[in-house]
């Protein structure tokens, strides 16, 4: 009987499907790196989210693996190239959490746009700001979207009821939709009022919004970032904010979580971060955006019917 390792808790439609399918499951959500070397090669399967890396020195080691399902949308944990050279398939579920993430960013935005987080802080102390704590409407809006896949189209989507504009850029082209427009990244940064993110994390990617994007955008904006926190450059995003450039963010991921997305860097956090955490234009949350109640049904049966399909 085919083995497969579970690294992280999921939900129980996984197990109970790849049990259904004919294989072993074994679970082990505590073993470090260098202890997964040991036994890594009496596996047919793994299954992951983001606890370990799955790194070429791990991979090689992994002798009869046959497939890893990585429970999540983005791959960057896993060296997709020395899998590839083994033969060994890798299975994501973007299609599982895109609802949630979408939901999430147009939460995040109307709340920005309405002043929610400053006014609800207020009105519990007794203060009583109307005229100060007045919102800007979407409708008349344009909001640009970074990436449009899986992510990007369903958040267009979601933003198709607000009758706003919606401009898209990706590096493939042709990808537009009746729900976005695509446009040069030129054109996107003359015209755009809201720039979201939804990109995967790549070499490209990294500090994407960085001060040379920032000043080049041609009006102050809001940033949304449901996507990974290494596309924002974080002391960038401050220097924005204080400067009137960037007019509010909503951050459901930061620059300096642990690459587990498992909580902040407790020691040694940059002072742009500590004084971005204590800002009233920013709204946070703590990498849950993809991570409904709904989307963790929808992500494991996801990845089981495609390890199905193999």
């Amino acid at each position: 009987m085919k083995k497969v390792l579970h690294l992280d808790e999921n939900h129980e439609v996984l197990w109970n499907g790849l049990t259904a399918h004919g294989y072993h499951n074994e679970a082990d959500y505590s073993s470090s790196h260098e202890s997964l070397l040991e036994k890594i090669a009496d596996y047919e399967g793994l299954v992951i989210r983001s606890r370990i890396p799955l790194d070429r020195i791990l991979l090689e080691n992994a002798k009869q693996l046959q497939f890893i399902g990585r429970v999540g949308a983005g791959l960057e944990n896993i060296d997709v190239e020395a899998a590839k050279k083994q033969g060994i398939s890798v299975v994501s579920a973007p299609e599982g959490n895109r609802n949630a993430v979408a939901e999430h960013a147009i939460g995040m935005l109307l709340s920005l746009l309405n002043h929610l987080r400053r006014a609800d802080q207020e009105v519990r102390k007794g203060i009583w700001k109307r005229a100060e704590n007045r919102g800007i409407e979407l409708s008349n809006l344009t909001v640009g979207i970074i990436g449009y896949g899986h992510m990007g189209k369903q958040f267009a989507k979601r933003l198709s009821g607000f009758d706003c504009e919606v401009l898209c850029y990706d590096i493939l082209d042709g990808i537009d939709n009746e729900h976005a427009r695509q446009v040069p990244l030129d054109v996107f940064k003359r015209e755009v009022d809201v720039v979201s993110l939804h990109t995967p994390q790549t070499p490209e990617t990294i500090h994407l919004v960085n001060r040379s994007f920032i000043a080049e955008m041609h009006k102050p904006f809001w940033l949304i970032n449901t996507a990974r926190g290494s596309a924002v450059d974080t002391a960038a995003l401050l220097e924005g904010l204080k400067g009137g450039k960037i007019k509010g963010a909503g951050l459901d991921v930061l620059e300096h979580e642990n690459k587990a997305f498992t909580g902040l860097f407790e020691r040694n956090q940059p002072a742009a971060l500590k004084e971005l955490l204590n800002r009233n234009d920013v709204l946070l949350s703590p990498h849950i955006a993809g991570w409904t109640h709904d989307s963790n049904y929808l992500l494991a049966k996801t990845v089981l019917d495609k390890i199905a399909e193999l």
